[in-house]
């Protein structure tokens, strides 16, 4: 077995390890995303306008269900598989930016995946915002050497183009009949002002696209944008956040009902539960929050898996009756990656730092953003850290022991104490955290590694689930770009959940 980044320098992909043939997948021309360039944020607006003038997902998306169900598609959006009480799957989230990291995560991905049954994409499918002229670069050529069928939750970004792209290529709908302009001077009619609207798609790209995963095998219709599937002895619901990471009232009503019955089950979800050391329940129109369905002990949830945030996360959450869910980030499947540095000293519903798990470790997460850092404002003798200096300096701020053994010890210099601190590396709970720069999501955005950085180590993960009558294995595997983790991923995290 390979060696992970919990066991060397090298198993993060740190190092002069040969380059991985994932460039061979790419087409020949790749358009690098930017989320500095006011052509990629302009069209990503709905998400701002939802928040302002309110958000319409919750009636585009129960258009979007009865027009499914209306074409024959299940009333209780349960797909019914034949799978034995022994079988495998894989869940892969945020992953189409189309560029070296979603590529440099296929060649691992295709061989850790051998054997498995299908495969989850959990949240943001297409970047920027789900256009459907982007799917033949940006899922069908990736995965199309994948055998077995993918399933799909969206992201706040496939919602970009009011799902139109998402619900064409997973559930073969065609587009919604347009609505009649909202009133004047009304809220929705401030909103449609700037809304963007999606295009009409190029049906021969299209079916070009299509093409590349045509096998029997391949093929998959999901009843709509959230749905459960019945698989061996779970039952596993995927479920749309939509733009702002709430569910509607009628979806609420629905997981309500395929939660119910003794069959374990695990949730997938475009908005995790738990994630950067907090707890985000996810409120549900009208009353309660998807989390408080998650815990209810007759539901049999033992597992909640989350994308959006790029990396991974896991936190195992004690609930009652004496039971652990495992909460999981799992959206390091191909864009930028968002930073692991930031997160404090792990202290949430009565997880310890010592049961936590990340990856990228944080460390190697403060290492990688040093130099882009460093890049991007032109200091790099400033800015850059080495592996070891940022593991030493996450291990001071954060009172715990290095994760992976060090070498020689390292001095902490002033420099790199300032770094640290400018890059909003963690601290223990109640330290002072003055100078730190916004560097969590929105500002890792601004100096996306996604579109600054295209060379190894990435730092993408993925996950494989084996499902017995008795137990869930989860591993999460890590793709660096380097050719000794294409041919054997190393496991980053693994942990059993029984189903009893």
């Amino acid at each position: 077995m390979a060696h992970s980044s919990r066991d060397t320098a090298e198993g993060a992909g740190w190092g002069n390890a040969q380059l991985g043939t994932y460039k061979g997948l790419m087409p020949a021309r790749v358009e690098k995303l930017s989320w500095l360039d006011p052509r990629t944020l302009w069209p990503a607006r709905n998400g701002v306008l939802a928040s302002w003038f309110g958000d319409p997902t919750g009636r585009t998306r129960g258009r979007w269900v009865e027009q499914r169900v209306a074409a024959g598609a299940p009333a209780d959006g349960v797909v019914r598989r034949t799978d034995s009480d022994h079988f495998s799957f894989m869940v892969i989230g945020d992953t189409g930016e189309g560029d070296d990291p979603q590529y440099a995560v296929v060649p691992g991905f295709l061989k850790a995946s051998q054997g498995t049954d299908f495969a989850v994409l959990a949240s943001d499918v297409i970047y920027p915002v789900g256009s459907t002229e982007d799917y033949g670069t940006k899922f069908f050529r990736p995965y199309r050497d994948y055998p077995a069928p993918i399933y799909a939750i969206p992201g706040n970004h496939d919602w970009y183009e009011d799902l139109q792209g998402f619900m064409r290529v997973f559930c073969e709908a065609p587009p919604l009949t347009p609505q009649a302009r909202p009133r004047p001077l009304t809220r929705a009619w401030f909103r449609s002002l700037l809304w963007h609207s999606p295009g009409t798609a190029d049906e021969q790209r299209l079916a070009e696209a299509r093409a590349l995963r045509s096998a029997p095998s391949q093929q998959a219709v999901q009843p709509g944008p959230y749905w459960a599937i019945d698989a061996g002895p779970v039952r596993i619901i995927g479920i749309d956040t939509g733009l702002l990471g709430t569910i509607d009232a009628e979806q609420g009503r629905w997981l309500r009902e395929v939660s119910r019955g003794e069959r374990p089950k695990i949730l997938v979800t475009g908005s995790p539960l738990y994630v950067d050391g907090e707890h985000h329940p996810c409120a549900i129109e009208g009353g309660g929050t998807v989390d408080a369905i998650v815990r209810d002990p007759e539901h049999h949830y033992v597992a909640a898996i989350g994308g959006d945030i790029h990396n991974y996360q896991r936190y195992p959450v004690r609930v009652d009756g004496g039971r652990t869910i495992q909460y999981v980030v799992a959206g390091g499947g191909g864009a930028f990656m968002h930073a692991t540095h930031t997160v404090p000293r792990v202290s949430v519903a009565d997880v310890t730092e010592e049961e936590f798990r990340c990856y990228p470790l944080r460390g190697d997460s403060l290492a990688f953003y040093s130099r882009l850092y460093g890049r991007r404002l032109r200091m790099p003798r400033f800015f850059t850290l080495t592996e070891a200096e940022a593991t030493a300096v996450i291990a001071e701020r954060l009172g715990i022991p290095p994760t992976r053994t060090q070498g020689e010890p390292v001095r902490l210099t002033r420099r790199i104490r300032v770094v640290a601190s400018l890059l909003g590396a963690g601290r223990r709970p109640g330290r002072n955290t003055h100078f730190r720069l916004p560097v969590r999501k929105t500002y890792t955005q601004l100096f996306s590694p996604g579109s600054a950085t295209y060379s190894p180590p990435f730092f993408k993960c993925f996950l494989r689930l084996d499902v017995t009558p008795s137990a869930v294995h989860l591993r999460c595997h890590s793709a660096t770009g380097t050719l000794d983790h294409e041919i054997d991923p190393p496991v980053e995290d693994e942990v059993t959940i029984p189903l009893s």
